[in-house]
């Protein structure tokens, strides 16, 4: 007796079953994983995904924020925060939240190119360094291309011990204004303002930094010039790499702000959600508790419901003989037409009675 024999199903339900569970898992897929760049749940090159994996491997705890008043609810020690170019400007009152995080111990990564909201967060903290918002390139020293140059001038600090240069990707200057810089470009680096790819009469060439940190009430600013360091791409590179965990090892917790960024998968929010709320995950354990117990009755309960409806089945095939033969042909073709017979008269004889 084959498998689909003991089933009792023929191909038709296997191809639907098959289908069923294909359909399901594409849609689990897709409600928990994300294309929007940088994201944290976009395991693509340009997905952020990897900034999880990390901060693990240095032992540091990660967690996705989705609304500022995580801030409120942190500890500031230990604790690093990360902004990857923000698609919307912070509020007033989400600002006076982070303002109150650096100020106590808190440290605040910041990661922009051409963004226009950043800036404006930077200047709320109380950070000194801007993001210029022009496109560097280097012609001598890159990766691949002008427009990914290679930061090698490194400061001694400690957060760059072991990192030997910055890859960017089509990153931009940052303006210290005071701050102190971590890494900045070669001499021969220019910003290529009207965006040809050349290196144009009047375009300024020289060395620019590309990433500072400084000192803001108890905690820290560090202010990156090129969010795409940190996608899975380029986080690769052994010098960004080595900056990540240089970050990341200082902590005991990164906090990755999407607080303002592109939508995480529904899943994910949905996760979210759950976790911040405490009366509906009380909610979600008493319906888990009520399905336990439902499972636990269930052979009663399904032993009700089948014999209500192999009795409405029944009755059905019985009403019409022609029926009930053909039913019983197709549930048993091997059976030979006495067998068949036999077994229909006894099926129409237990009606009658």
């Amino acid at each position: 007796m084959g498998l689909r024999d003991r089933l009792d199903v023929g191909y038709p339900q296997l191809v639907l079953v098959a289908l069923t569970v294909v359909t399901v898992v594409g849609l689990v897929l897709a409600a928990s994983t994300s294309s929007v760049a940088f994201g944290s749940y976009n395991d693509a090159w340009d997905g952020a995904s990897e900034l999880r994996e990390q901060a693990q491997a240095v032992g540091a705890d990660s967690e996705i924020v989705r609304n500022t008043d995580r801030y409120a609810n942190s500890s500031p020690e230990g604790t690093v925060a990360v902004v990857l170019s923000p698609e919307s400007g912070y509020g007033p009152r989400e600002t006076d939240r982070l303002r109150s995080f650096v100020r106590n111990g808190g440290t605040l990564l910041v990661a922009e190119d051409f963004g226009q909201h950043t800036n404006p967060l930077l200047e709320a903290v109380g950070a000194q360094a801007r993001v210029t918002g022009q496109l560097l390139r280097d012609e001598q020293y890159n990766h691949q291309s002008t427009a990914l140059p290679i930061a090698r001038n490194v400061s001694n600090a400690t957060l760059m011990t072991g990192v030997d240069g910055l890859t960017l990707n089509h990153g931009s200057p940052v303006s210290p204004n005071g701050a102190t810089a971590l890494a900045s470009t070669s001499d021969v680096a220019y910003v290529d303002a009207d965006r040809d790819g050349e290196l144009g009469d009047g375009e300024d060439i020289g060395t620019k930094p590309v990433a500072t940190s400084e000192a803001v009430g108890d905690g820290r600013v560090l202010v990156v010039g090129d969010p795409s360091l940190f996608i899975n791409a380029m986080v690769e590179r052994s010098g960004n790499q080595a900056f990540v965990r240089s970050v990341f090892g200082a902590h005991e917790r990164v906090l990755l702000d999407y607080s303002h960024a592109g939508g995480l998968p529904p899943l994910s929010v949905a996760l979210l959600v759950v976790r911040d709320a405490p009366l509906l995950q009380i909610l979600l354990g008493a319906l888990g508790i009520g399905a336990i117990a439902l499972f636990m009755r269930r052979p009663g309960i399904v032993g009700r419901l089948t014999d209500r409806v192999g009795r409405a089945e029944e009755s059905s095939l019985t009403a019409r003989p022609e029926a009930l033969a053909a039913f019983v042909r197709e549930r048993h073709p091997d059976w030979d037409d006495e067998r068949t017979e036999r077994v229909i008269q006894g099926i129409m004889a237990r009606r009658d009675e």
